[in-house]
Order: C-alpha cells, then structure tokens, then sequence
C-alpha cells in the first residue's frame, strides 16, 4: 500500500523523517520496498502568470509568452502547449532548474530564432497523472507569483510503498497504518471520526433483500438526492494521486477515499439507472444473492464476464448490477448527468469474494481487501464518512437508509487472551541491556499492548488477561500472537542473539527409519517404488467424497493401493515398457462408523521376468511363478526378522480364490497376497501371472519396533555336524503345510533344527483326496555330536505327533 506522509500527518502526530519511519516500519514487519520522495520532482518550479501570449514567428504551433514569475521582470518562454492563453497561472520551471521525471534540466535556449528562458510544464512532466494535453492550469485565487508550486500539486510529500503481511488487514488503510505508526513512535491519534448522520425521510424507498446472511452479514443502503457531478477538491485529488487512484469525479473519489482512509470498500450506484434495471419501479429492491450459471454481467472496465454459482451478486430487480467485493457494473455506474445516488456500504465474508474473484479472473482494491477481512465494527463509521463527505462535496440531501444486519452481538466482536510474563520472556529471551539477565518487564507488556489499542486485566502477578480490539479480532486469536506483537514493538533488534550451546547428531524418527529400511528390502529384490495421486474415480463403498474437487473425474480418495498398482501395470505394458514389478507406500482414506480414517499400507505387483537377459533362453518371456513372487515376500521378511504366518484365502473378488492367502503376524491380520482372479484380469487385458499384495504399515511397523528386531543378537555357529532324517507320508489335501511345520518344530524342539518341505505329489498311487509330502528334517546340538540313539527318539516322537494330530499314514 502507498502511504502519503502528508495524509498520514492528519492522522498520527510524525516526528520522525521519511528514512528513520520506513527502517521503524520495516524493523516492525511492515517491509518498506521504495520510498517516493516528491519533493525532488518539481525543486525550483513556480508560479507563473502569462501576461502575454503571440505566435511564434517561424512555427505554427509555437507560442511566444512573456510570464511574471515574481522577480520584476518578465520571462521569455516558448511554448508548444495547445492551450496556453494569456492572463492564465502556470507552473514554470525556471532555469537551472531539474525535472527528474523527464531528466531535463532548464537552460537558456533558443527555439527557431527566438530565445526561451524556462519552461511552462504540463503534470506529466511533473511526474504527475493529467487527463488534458497540455500545460496545467491553476484554477485557484489570490496565487503569488514565483512561490514553490509543490503544495498546490501535493508534491511536498513522500510515498511510502508499503509491503503488509497477509493477516493484517487493517493495515491496508490510513487509519490502520496511523494506529501502528502511533504504537511504534507514540504520536498522537487524530482519527476522522464522522458525526451522527441526519435523514431527510423515513418513508421507505430502498429495501435490502439479502438471500445469505453469512455471505453478506451486513449490507446498507443509502438514498443520496439533489448531488451535483464535479471536479473534487484539489486536497482530494492529491491525496488519491499520492496513493496511485486517479480521480474521475466528487463521488467515486470520495467512495476509493474513504476505502482508502478506513479499508472499509464502497459503491456508488445512479439511483435512476438503477431504477431502469428493476423495471421502472420507483421503490428499489437490492439483493444479495449467488450468480445463477450462466448469467452475465458488463464490469465497468467495458469487459463482459460470464458468471458461475461462486460468484456473489448485488441485484436490483434480481437482475445482476455488481459482482459483488470486486467490481460495479457499467449499467449502473455515476455518470455526469447523475443527480440522485444509492450508496452501498456491506460487508462481505472472505471466502465468497476470494472464490468470485478468481472464478472471474479480476481482483480490485476492493476484493483484495475483502478477502482478507475487513472490520465489522468499523462499518457505520466509514458509511457515515462518506456520507457526510457527499453532503459537503457534492451538496446532496441524504434522504432515506435501508439496512440488512445479522452480525452478531458487538459483544463477541472482541476477545479475551489469557498472557503469562513467565511464557513471554521463555519465547523471546534476554533483552540486549547493559544490565545483565534483562527481560521484558510487566511495564513493557503493559505499556506496548494498550497502544496497541488492547486492554489489559491483571489477574494475578504476571498475568493478564488481554481484551484485543476488533481491528486485531482476525490476527490476534492465542497468546503467541501476542507475545509477537510484544517482540515487534519492543525491536526485534533489541534481543540477543543465542545459539545453542553445542549442537547434536540429527535422528530420523523410528517409524520413519524403519520405513527406509522396508523400502531398502523391497528395492533390493527388484521392485521399483512407486507413487500416485491419492485422488481416484468415485463410486467403490466407503470412498471420502470430496466437496470441491479440482477435477470430477478424480474426485474421491483412495481407499487401496492396488486399483492404482494395476493400472501402472497395464500403463507400461500399452506404452511397451514390458512387465512392472513394483511397489508403494501411501495413506489409504475410509468412511468408518466412527468418521473418517486416515491409514498407511504397503502394496506391490509383480508378474515381470525376474531376470534381466533372456539370452539363455532364446528371448523367450518366463513369467514369475507363485512361489517366485512368494518368495520375494519371505526374502523381505527374513531381512527383517518378522516370523509371518500364510493362511488361505478368498475374501476378495479380485484375487484369484485358489492362490490367495491372508498374512498373519503375531495373531494380527497383516494383509492379503495372491494372484489376481482370471476375469478381473482379462477385463484389464494383462498377462496371466500377476501377483499382488499389500499390507498393514501400522501392524507391520509394530511388529518391528521391538528389541529382538532392532538389537538383534549374534548367536555361534555350531562347530558340530548335523544328522538328517527324511519324512515321508500321506495326508489330507485340506491340513495346510504350514500346520504340520509348526506342529513338527514343537515336537522336535530342543534338538530340531530346521523342517523343510521338498516333495509334493499328487495322482497315481495316492489315495483319494490326499497328497504325498517328503519333509527333510535336520538335528543338531552346539555342543557335542549327536548319535542314532538320540536323534531317534525325538525323531519317532514328530511321526507319532503328525499321526496322532493330523492322521497322516506314514511312507517311511
């Protein structure tokens, strides 16, 4: 925001120079980027007044003028301005004058046979906005000849270009920033606060029909008659040129000076022409209501803007007249001949406007301001503000207002913040004192937050409770927000500087370490990490829906990994990339009874030819086999030391039901691993053999986190033989493998060393509805030699254990 140190003169009392006020804003947290320093633009230009103007002899659109500029004897000055005349007052740039602006410097000089002393200067040249071609004229009275011209034009001020962080809002006006210079320097406070407003009537001719109370909880609208369109006062004028407005007329100027003055945005309306838009109804209805789609509406920058259900609309007679926080429609817009207005003062929550300017691709001062929210407890006063500067401006009688307001109970429009002096000098440590150990003291907390504009409570030695006013409700919500306005105005630079006495090796979090660890074991058997979107297709059970998605085709969160791992699969086979044999860590999304729930698994997909040339084979493709892929799993989690458990399967419709199993660790379901189910294969046209899994992260990392995984012990090597012993029988098709290695290794415990299955065979010779199992045994003692003798019995204690429990008839 541009800042006019002149206007900010009416407002705060300023001691300090342009330099010394943009380092204290600056060292406050309000970045000064330029300071405009218009004093140098017009240095040595003054008043003139043109006693005589002839044609130049040699030129036709050159003018020979003889200008009074107070010093007894005329200057000769040639002029090429289209409106130059006699008996008119002027700026002249006298010689040895500098116009920085147009980098000239004035010198004698002669233009086509006839001399020029000085320069008669248009604004432009002054480094002002001019909307006339040619020489500026004064059009006050009683002028002194030869007197600076800078006060006439505003230009003996300084522009502060002012940088406000987004959470304060009520720095984006001339009030807010005299509040924060006046906490910074403790100046004085001279705020323009408005009288009581008189109306002329109190027949209703105007009324407020406002559809959304929490879009627009405040909206008033005022009748204005009898205005008189015109020029605004030079004071105006200067004040909107020095924070970059330019002036049209007495009524737009007043609504951006205002906006400008309290951050509060307003709108001007012809009444007549608002009329015309209702259908020629003498009593107006304004509404406030969203955009139908497709409706449209002509700003007034001449461009006409399609409108969506986002966009929040001011309407009179239902019909569109502004986009509502951003611009005015040109329908309805002050013009020369408006002689009635309707003033609109409202406000408008953030979130509208900020979605209804982007909708449209069209931000103002106004919508900026709204979308980081302006102070409802300001609103009747800068209404009143204008309105009692249109009585004075433009000589109008304010006739009759219509109000719509739900706001809530001024009461609620402050809040209390309980602030401990023990937590404030904990945050921001000692103080660069020549005492030392100095901290900041009851007496700065209190004397910095009262002019700040807060009041404070003592509750108890070093406690306080802090009532925040309603210009900081929005940026002021916990005691660390005060205990950083405490830091700012004390000066930051008033702290001193500590590092930590001696630094430490950084960690990883355990969970995170171990989760580098998964993705090192699945890296190395072959696997590739993937990543995709969380968004997916809506429509499966249990999906988050989400309300404003970016694209409706993606529109709901993941609830499952493998949807996304299979169409990467088929992805890389259309783009001829061949087989993917990978995996992913991400968050799966689910409705519970409960609410919503957030949790992590680990997926992956394997089906490629695990190795890497097919030379020996005369390029021809092996796919991975079950147990392949089997074995990639048990290969991880034998690197990890987990002990998982394989049962059968067939829970879910997209695995293949015969070669499906549910893994189990530690009596918790881990996950499911399988082959996918032929139709749901063939319906995505992918190869035979792919395998799919995916896991539990959170059951899995708990498994890990415990001291035999993670400080794992060495155990020796045995220095004696092992003793071997084959086991053969028949058993049922239905007892799994893994209920007779866990019943064997019970039974040989203290002596078995390992089982491990190395035959199947089913068909001739094998009695109906079994299956023939060849299991290899090894014994084996750390510290002597095992005999027959010993081995033996253990050894007919597993027969009869597996004869017993599960009814196997033994071969051998």
């Amino acid at each position: 925001m541009r800042i006019s140190l002149n206007w900010l003169r009416e407002l705060v009392e300023l001691k300090l120079d342009p330099e010394e006020l943009a380092e204290t804003l600056t060292m406050a947290g309000f970045e000064v980027e330029d300071i405009e320093d218009r004093r140098t633009w017009a240095d040595g230009v003054v008043v003139g007044k043109v006693i005589e103007r002839e044609p130049h002899p040699n030129a036709d659109k050159l003018s020979v003028c003889q200008v009074d500029v107070g010093v007894g004897e005329s200057l000769n000055i040639v002029c090429g301005a289209p409106n130059v005349c006699s008996d008119i007052y002027v700026p002249v740039a006298t010689v040895g004058c500098y116009l920085p602006n147009i980098d000239l410097k004035i010198k004698p000089a002669k233009l086509r046979g006839v001399k020029s002393y000085g320069m008669i200067c248009s604004l432009k040249e002054l480094g002002l906005p001019a909307d006339i071609d040619g020489i500026h004229i004064f059009t006050g009275e009683d002028l002194q000849l030869g007197s600076d011209v800078r006060p006439l034009l505003g230009l003996d001020d300084v522009v502060l270009d002012v940088t406000t962080t987004a959470n304060r809002a009520d720095a984006l006006s001339m009030v807010g920033v005299a509040r924060e210079v006046a906490a910074l320097t403790g100046g004085k406070l001279s705020l323009p606060l408005p009288g009581k407003v008189a109306f002329s009537q109190d027949i209703s001719t105007l009324d407020v029909n406002v559809e959304d109370k929490k879009a627009c909880p405040a909206y008033f609208g005022t009748i204005i008659e009898n205005v008189k369109i015109s020029s605004s006062p030079d004071w105006l004028q200067q004040c909107l040129r020095s924070a970059g407005v330019r002036p049209i007329n007495n009524v737009v100027d007043i609504t951006n000076y205002v906006m400008l003055e309290w951050g509060q945005p307003l709108h001007a309306f012809d009444r007549e022409r608002l009329q015309v838009v209702a259908g020629g109804k003498q009593n107006i209805t304004i509404g406030v209501r969203f955009a139908n789609a497709g409706e449209e509406i002509k700003t007034l920058d001449g461009q006409t803007r399609k409108l969506s259900t986002q966009n929040l609309l001011i309407t009179a007679g239902d019909q569109p007249v502004v986009i509502a926080g951003v611009m005015g429609g040109e329908e309805t817009e002050v013009h020369e001949g408006t002689q009635n207005l309707v003033l609109e003062a409202a406000l408008f929550d953030n979130v509208p406007i900020r979605r209804s300017s982007r909708s449209v691709g069209l931000r103002s001062e106004s919508s900026g301001r709204y979308e980081r929210g302006v102070n409802r407890a300001e609103l009747e006063i800068a209404c009143n503000r204008a309105l009692l500067l249109l009585q004075e401006l433009t000589g109008g009688n304010i006739v009759y207002q219509a109000v719509s307001d739900s706001r809530p109970d001024p009461s609620s429009w402050s809040r209390s913040i309980e602030l401990r002096l023990e937590r404030v000098n904990q945050i921001l440590g000692p103080t660069n004192s020549q005492e030392e150990n100095t901290e900041v003291t009851s007496e700065d907390v209190e004397r910095i937050l009262t002019t700040l504009g807060c009041k404070l409570t003592l509750e108890d030695e070093g406690r306080w409770m802090v009532s925040v006013p309603s210009y900081r409700y929005r940026d002021l919500e916990r005691e660390i927000d005060l205990i950083e306005e405490i830091a700012r105005l004390y000066g930051y630079d008033n702290f001193c500087d500590t590092l930590p006495e001696e630094s430490e090796a950084g960690y990883l979090p355990l969970d995170q370490e171990l989760k580098r660890c998964l993705r090192a074991a699945f890296r190395a058997e072959g696997l590739t990490e993937l990543m995709h979107y969380s968004l997916v297709k809506p429509g499966e059970s249990r999906q988050i829906v989400l309300a404003n998605p970016l694209l409706s085709e993606y529109s709901a969160l993941r609830t499952d990994l493998i949807f996304g791992l299979v169409n990467a699969y088929k992805y890389n086979l259309e783009q001829g990339n061949g087989d993917l044999n990978g995996f992913e860590i991400g968050s799966l999304f689910y409705e519970t009874e409960d609410g919503l729930k957030e949790e992590e698994a680990i997926a992956g997909i394997m089906g490629g030819d695990t190795t890497s040339s097919r030379w020996t084979r005369s390029d021809r493709r092996e796919p991975m086999t079950w147990y392949e892929a089997k074995g990639v799993l048990e290969s991880v989690f034998d690197k990890m030391g987990l002990q998982v458990e394989y049962q059968p399967d067939c829970s879910d419709g997209r695995f293949h039901p015969g070669r499906t199993a549910s893994l189990w660790l530690g009596g918790n379901k881990l996950g499911i691993f399988g082959q996918l189910h032929p139709q749901f294969r063939q319906e995505r046209s992918l190869p035979d053999e792919i395998y799919v899994f995916q896991m539990d992260l959170e059951v899995l990392l708990d498994a890990l986190d415990s001291d035999e995984i993670l400080i794992p012990q060495f155990q020796n090597y045995s220095n004696y033989p092992t003793s071997d012993r084959d086991l053969a029988f028949y058993a049922p098709v239905n007892i799994r493998v893994a209920e007779i290695e866990k019943a064997v290794t019970k039974a040989g415990k203290g002596l078995l060393s390992s089982v491990e299955l190395f035959d199947e065979y089913r068909g001739e010779n094998v009695p109906t509805g079994q299956r023939s199992l060849a299991f290899r045994l090894i014994y084996r003692a750390e510290n002597r030699t095992l005999t027959d003798t010993e081995v033996e019995p253990v050894h007919q204690k597993v027969r009869d254990t597996l004869v017993e429990k599960f009814g196997v008839e033994l071969r051998s």
